[in-house]
């Protein structure tokens, strides 16, 4: 029975990952940066001002304003929903799959895909809906059924959200945990399991404010951690980074040369890039909207530029660093696959056997910053669907699916999250594009609002 499972979640999900998706995604991407005036390249400081300056210097500001967290708080929820098993486990499984080039492909998307989550961010904050108790409901499935009028469609894209989360958060991020834990102590996975559905459930059953709480101190260590230990095996084998550059870029276009004929096309390494550096960073999925929906702000524009900054730290930063390691590493070709791949490849780049106890404590670490968050990605389509009282049984139900994960072959876990991954991509980027014009209009506001400001600070 499995093995049919299996193989009609292969054909689905060669189809959903075909010529039209990336089509799409490229397309979308391209559009948008034309579209907001190429923000990425042209509006660097100003988005990094917008957002991380901003944090920290914003103290009660924000209080007054309609939301339940700080503009920050919902970044940091973000970034931890995105800084997770995808920037460890996926690195290395695209790379293993689509060879070294896959990692040009994740750059490329991610910088392609950082004005779509702009375009997201901008809609789930102005058709979020402001309960009469003041906690917020929103994200993607709220301007399709808002900005497009197509509520039908709003529900299907929440369905598949809470199969997809269900599946990648609770059952990929503890399984990339646990078979990590595993492979350093020998510790069995349903023990791991048990204890992280322990310390996951104090947290989020202090709802939407605890998670914020945490992901604003757990956030910027655990991604501080990792990228100083990545920094590192870049700077004690500077010698040879040139050369694993060369081999991605290659690899990207030629990848059978780079393989030696084991990734046979430039569209397979394409496609594995792209998977897994949507999965990493979530642009173009409408994920986003949902966290950052909850922000205390005042016009979609200022939490809008949180996407391509996110977008950047995560794949642009983190998930490069993770791929130079790995091909630095030359493991990427020996039969290893996933977190164990990328422990490997530090243990055997840092001196004194230390790679894998720090690449393992980033696992932990990014794995259960990711459990805690995506759940609100659950929760809130639930709510969406069935209403408020559905929280009752997410809550316990997602738990019961942390011990499940811990059991769970990864193969098929991350195959299973591409397919629904592929099918939430398409619907999220045609409402996207259907509702550009408000996008353009929203990020103009806020521009002409804010950047004489920006302008008159940077000349002092």
């Amino acid at each position: 029975m499995l093995d049919i499972i299996y193989e009609i979640n292969g054909v689905v999900n060669g189809f959903v990952w075909g010529l039209p998706i990336i089509f799409l995604i490229l397309f979308t991407g391209i559009f948008y940066s034309i579209r907001l005036g190429f923000p990425q390249f042209r509006n660097i400081g100003f988005l990094f001002w917008s957002t991380v300056k901003k944090a920290f210097s914003k103290k009660d500001e924000d209080d007054k304003k309609p939301g339940e967290i700080s503009s920050f708080q919902a970044a940091m929820i973000s970034v931890s929903a995105i800084v997770g098993s995808g920037n460890i486990a996926g690195v290395a499984t695209a790379i293993v799959l689509g060879g070294p080039g896959a990692v040009f492909w994740m750059i490329i998307a991610a910088i392609i895909g950082m004005s779509s989550k702009f375009a997201e961010i901008a809609l789930g904050i102005k058709y979020r809906e402001i309960n009469p108790d003041g906690s917020i409901s929103g994200g993607a499935m709220y301007y399709i059924a808002k900005g497009l009028g197509q509520r039908w469609l709003g529900v299907i894209f929440a369905i598949i959200v809470m199969i997809v989360y269900f599946i990648v958060g609770a059952i990929v991020d503890t399984n990339t945990i646990a078979l990590a834990v595993e492979a350093q102590f020998g510790l069995n996975p349903l023990i791991c399991g048990f204890i992280l559905a322990g310390t996951v459930a104090v947290v989020i059953f202090g709802g939407i404010g605890r998670i914020g709480r945490v992901c604003e101190i757990l956030s910027p260590f655990m991604a501080g951690a990792y990228i100083l230990a990545g920094l590192s095996i870049i700077v004690l084998n500077i010698g040879e980074v040139p050369a694993a550059i060369g081999q991605i870029v290659q690899g990207a276009f030629s990848p059978a040369g780079v393989t030696g004929g084991a990734v046979g096309s430039m569209f397979m390494c394409m496609r594995y890039g792209f998977a897994r550096g949507m999965f990493s960073n979530e642009a173009g999925m409408g994920t986003a909207a949902m966290v950052h929906s909850n922000a205390k702000v005042d016009m979609a524009g200022e939490q809008a530029c949180w996407g391509p900054v996110e977008v950047f730290l995560d794949t642009v930063l983190v998930c490069s660093i993770s791929g130079i390691a790995i091909v630095l590493s030359g493991l990427w070709n020996t039969g290893l696959d996933g977190a164990a791949l990328t422990m490997a490849a530090f243990d055997k780049m840092l001196p004194g056997h230390l790679g894998s106890y720090v690449c393992l404590g980033a696992v932990i670490r990014f794995g259960y910053s990711c459990l805690i968050t995506v759940f609100n990605y659950a929760e809130r389509a639930g709510e969406f669907v069935f209403g408020p009282g559905c929280k009752k049984i997410i809550r316990p139900l997602w738990i019961i699916t942390i011990v499940i994960g811990s059991q769970t072959t990864l193969g098929f876990a991350w195959d299973l999250a591409d397919t629904f991954n592929g099918v939430m991509v398409f619907i999220n980027l045609i409402a996207i594009l259907l509702l550009s014009k408000e996008v353009v209009q929203l990020k103009n506001e806020y521009w002409d609002k804010t950047m004489p400001e920006y302008k008159k600070n940077k000349k002092k």
